[in-house]
């Protein structure tokens, strides 16, 4: 800010030499020595305000910590905390924060360099009406967005209820008997639909039809190529599965072309030899055109993007996952189910592949963590909105309008080459394709320009009558729409008069069919937040979570037309935004890691895993050492870790810890000596998944490094590091960066997620690339290449603002505060709680790191009280419980973050420290070892308000067991207790019908 508001000397000397201001020379050199005084830096000192914002803890209650702690300042902790060997010497060079009100001005200016033009690309990006209701009360919503993955679903109820409509309208639309609750975007969901099929009948060859989107087929090839499958991609119409070598093919309903084809004899031939049929479906064209399910389709993806979700430049999106229900053991990602509470009711759980991963490793269905359950919502809520009428009202017009452009341009003499299609036509023009161009840039309208000549274009939602008239110009078409159609051109020639009509009802669930005003909608959706727990509420300390503020500031540029608006694969000259947000956000985080280039593709934690470790195997397989498969992993990694590595094609081998909970160094040593041949990396969490900072993580990159490996560090800790210390610098080669932890993107109820990776200078090669778009240079690719880990080029642009926003608000020393602050948090916590429970691990100097393991085992021998009794009770307390057995089994791990006040850190200590004193009146007998408060929990309203009261301990006790659990701000449990055994014995994921009134 001072050097915006001194005068340069050049400044002086103009002035000094106006012959009108004689008099000025003293009065500026008197300005400039106050400029650069002390005394201005008083008068003006810098405003940091955001800072103040964004980190919970006042001055006083960190001095209050700090006190207790026995030390007297922030830089005294972290300089213990932190091993002095990797610790910074240096301040981040980043830019001096901006206040909230130049942020947005800054964001709004970058925003509008974004040049938004009518697009009919296509390509499964499409843009839509997101219904305003929805916009402001899910997408902008903090009691949507700021929740967790519903892992604690008593106090989940809401979203998990939301998600199964999601997964309902999927399985109707897509005619198919069991839907997850969505995948990241549809280029995922079809590897894991060619995955699942390899899984079914352990066959090595994929078929892909060549009339599959682009950049779908780039992703699958990408997730081939490290899983051994051999791809083929063809006219699928030719393929012969006689051999019976053929996992499963892939077609896309409607092709990329926009054609459609009747798919059922393909299907039943390839059957007849035991493939698998995986359809790519639009699901806007399944309202009034057969489904998948109905023509054989063994698995159906896609992507919901178009059901109420903005283009995005590309994302967050939610891809759909349908499948038979025999296949159903099979599918990867979060499925929600019905289950009953304790007193039988109805509720709702994640079912089957709940975090199966931490529980299988490498032997994982998939890696999948994040899914995009705000974005599901979104298009759940958009279902619900419209109901079946209104989908198929606008199915029927967008399907009308291409209907009139295609009969306009075929009788003026253009060449439409598809012949039953829904929303795309692709179109040889008579004239010359530069003519069209031209004329079309002219119009500020983008097409689809094809290699052949042939021109694509894709109609929407928002398609007006009078843009088709403007088509018809770009084509010297003279005619418009009023004309083909009083001329009866459409006539008879729609999917309504052809045997591709669908036929069977869809949606016919009440829920679909009640919520069509916007107050109906409006009370539905509130009424579906106020079930679930969220940062609204309380803190929610999920230890390697990083549950921390996602603040209004960062958040409102997500929803700026510059950014919403933008078709991912628009010339670079629209994005200019885009790009300028990119290249400043990978300078600012390559500043705080240390690597040399970032890749922004993978949008999820697990997929920057998987796009890092395929760097890795890249780079061996460039130097000749592609037989470097092993992947060494300690016991206590992140359960996508040994998943990720199976995905990438690695043989993954343990590596153990030690009683203090580091890594074994020893035993490390063994395995690098053992595999240094064919090493390829290690993949480690820094600080440890255990919760401390160790000594030896240099010495363990540099043991990597000499066997010939590489070393992939696991960004999901990043919260405890930025400021501090830089996993480039001390031997890190390839992290993923989790941006809905450490850099503020919210949780979404379980996605979206960002989780690109920063790579050091040798690995930049190797980084993710695109068939239609360079993420390199933002632009458009001409030939087709291979490499994509996601279908958008660059993952899930529309929530980067948030990141972005957050670390130019911060500064760098509000980074180091924030991270310090986390340390502090966690370390005052921890000794809170001594003397009631026991801190796993710790550091060589007593402090743990922003997370720390409570060990609660024993209680289970004393009170036959677990983990999870103790997470639901902390229910009627008002809070989510913190992260439940892992990375040891029976533990909580508590993350409170740097958001949080001391307030509220007391106020979860109170709670556990009183649910640690009704244990121990279980334990002298006090209290009923079966039926107990802890047992019992959580209570409904309904439980105790009931005249049959049975239990022996009081309504008071159950309900408001803590002076601060107040009537007034009272969370209030919608069921009791889960039944996971019913649930998982009487599985059932689609809403349940409803039942007559007894």
């Amino acid at each position: 800010m001072q050097s915006t508001l001194r005068l340069s000397s050049c400044s002086m000397l103009r002035v000094c030499k106006n012959p009108r201001v004689p008099r000025r020379r003293e009065q500026l050199i008197h300005y400039n020595r106050f400029f650069a005084s002390s005394a201005f830096d008083k008068a003006f000192p810098p405003r940091h305000e955001f800072e103040t914002r964004h980190i919970g803890p006042r001055q006083h209650e960190q001095t209050e910590m700090l006190d207790f702690l026995g030390v007297k300042s922030l830089d005294e902790l972290t300089s213990k905390a932190v091993p002095k060997k990797i610790q910074l010497e240096k301040n981040l060079e980043i830019e001096d924060p901006v206040t909230e009100f130049e942020l947005i001005k800054k964001i709004t200016e970058i925003a509008e360099k974004n040049d938004v033009w009518r697009t009919y690309i296509g390509m499964g990006y499409h843009n839509c009406c997101v219904p305003h209701t929805i916009m402001r009360n899910i997408f902008e919503n903090p009691g949507w967005t700021t929740q967790y993955t519903p892992y604690q679903p008593e106090i989940a109820q809401g979203r998990l209820e939301s998600l199964l409509n999601y997964q309902t309208m999927i399985c109707d639309l897509t005619g198919l008997e069991v839907a997850n609750a969505s995948l990241l975007d549809e280029g995922t969901a079809a590897a894991e639909a060619l995955g699942l099929a390899y899984r079914f009948n352990k066959r090595k060859r994929v078929f892909v039809s060549d009339k599959v989107h682009p950049q779908t087929i780039s992703v699958i090839a990408t997730r081939a190529t490290s899983l051994g499958l051999e791809m083929h991609v063809g006219d699928v119409f030719q393929l012969d599965t006689s051999a019976k070598d053929v996992a499963g093919i892939l077609i896309q309903y409607p092709d990329t072309t926009g054609e459609m084809h009747d798919f059922q004899p393909l299907v039943d031939k390839v059957h007849s030899h035991g493939t698998l049929v995986c359809a790519a479906a639009d699901l806007l064209s399944l309202a009034i055109s057969k489904p998948p399910g109905e023509f054989g389709a063994d698995v159906c993806i896609g992507t919901s993007q178009r059901f109420g979700v903005p283009l995005g430049y590309g994302g967050p999106h939610a891809g759909f996952f349908a499948t038979k229900s025999k296949l159903v053991r099979l599918m990867p990602g979060r499925m929600i189910g019905v289950t009953r509470d304790a007193d039988g009711r109805e509720a709702y759980r994640l079912a089957l592949q709940t975090r199966e991963q931490h529980i299988r490793r490498d032997k994982a269905t998939s890696n999948i963590c994040t899914a995009q359950a705000l974005l599901a919502n979104m298009s759940a809520m958009y279902g619900l909105y419209h109901g079946p009428k209104g989908l198929k009202e606008i199915a029927e017009r967008v399907h009308r309008l291409t209907l009139t452009l295609a009969e306009g341009l075929r009788v003026d003499g253009n060449e439409v080459i598809v012949k039953k299609f829904f929303d795309t036509v692709t179109v040889r023009p008579k004239m010359r394709i530069e003519q069209v161009q031209r004329t079309a840039e002219e119009k500020r309208i983008n097409l689809r320009y094809n290699q052949d000549g042939t021109v694509g274009i894709s109609l929407d939602e928002t398609t007006k009558p009078e843009d088709v008239n403007d088509l018809f110009k770009i084509f010297s078409v003279d005619t418009t729409v009023e004309k083909v159609i009083n001329d009866g051109l459409i006539e008879g020639k729609d999917l309504s008069s052809s045997h591709l009509n669908r036929t069977t009802p869809y949606l016919q669930h009440p829920v679909f069919n009640s919520y069509h005003s916007e107050t109906r909608l409006v009370r539905y959706m509130k009424s579906l937040e106020n079930k679930d727990i969220s940062l609204v509420h309380s803190m929610i300390p999920l230890g390697s979570c990083t549950m921390k503020l996602n603040s209004t500031t960062e958040m409102m540029p997500c929803s700026l037309r510059g950014f919403t608006e933008i078709h991912p694969f628009v010339p670079a000259t629209q994005s200019k935004g885009y790009q300028q947000l990119f290249l400043e956000l990978e300078k600012d985080l390559c500043e705080i890691t240390g690597y040399d280039s970032i890749s922004f593709q993978p949008n999820s934690g697990a997929q920057g895993e998987y796009a890092g470790l395929r760097a890795i195997q890249c780079y061996h397989e460039s130097r000749g050492d592609a037989g470097r498969q092993v992947c060494l992993i300690p016991v206590s990694a992140h359960g996508t870790n040994p998943a990720s590595a199976q995905m990438a094609g690695m043989k993954v081998e343990p590596i153990g810890v030690r009683k203090d909970g580091s890594v074994d160094v020893e035993h490390l040593k063994d395995m690098t000596q053992k595999f240094k041949d064919n090493l390829s990396c290690l993949m480690i969490t820094y600080p440890s998944t255990n919760g401390v900072f160790e000594e030896t993580i240099g010495d363990v990159c540099e043991l990597v490094h000499e066997a010939g490996g590489q070393v992939y560090l696991d960004g999901a800790n990043m919260n405890a590091q930025v400021g501090l210390c830089r996993p480039g610098d001390y031997g890190s080669d390839v992290s993923h960066l989790n941006l809905h932890k450490t850099f503020c993107i919210p949780h979404g109820g379980g996605g979206p997620g960002m989780g690109p990776i920063g790579v050091k200078k040798h690995l930049a090669p190797f980084l993710p690339s695109h068939p239609v778009v360079d993420p390199t240079t933002g632009q458009i690719k001409v030939t087709q290449g291979v490499g994509a880990v996601s279908a958008a080029p660059y993952g899930s642009s529309a929530i980067l603002p948030i990141s972005w926003g957050y670390i130019k608000m911060m500064g760098s020393s509000g980074l180091r505060k924030a991270t310090q602050v986390a340390i502090l948090n966690a370390n005052y916590m921890s000794k809170r709680l001594e003397g009631h429970y026991r801190t796993l691990y710790k550091g060589s100097t007593g402090l743990v790191a922003h997370e720390f393991i409570l060990d609660v085992r024993d209680l289970k021998r004393s009170a036959n009280i677990e983990a999870a009794d103790i997470a639901k009770r902390l229910m009627d307390y008002g809070f989510h419980a913190p992260t439940m057995s892992w990375p040891v089994a029976g533990t909580l791990m508590i993350e409170p973050t740097e958001s949080e006040d001391k307030v509220e850190l007391d106020r979860f200590c109170d709670a556990l420290i009183l649910i640690r004193r009704e244990i121990q009146e279980i334990e002298d007998g006090k209290m009923d070892a079966e039926c107990n408060p802890l047992k019992m929990a959580p209570h409904t309203q309904e439980q105790v308000i009931s005249d049959q009261w049975k239990r022996p301990y009081s309504r008071q006790l159950a309900a408001f067991p803590a002076p601060f659990v107040k009537g007034s701000t009272k969370m209030w449990p919608t069921v009791g207790r889960i039944d996971d055994i019913y649930g998982d014995q009487n599985l059932f994921c689609t809403c349940p019908p409803i039942l007559p009134q007894q």
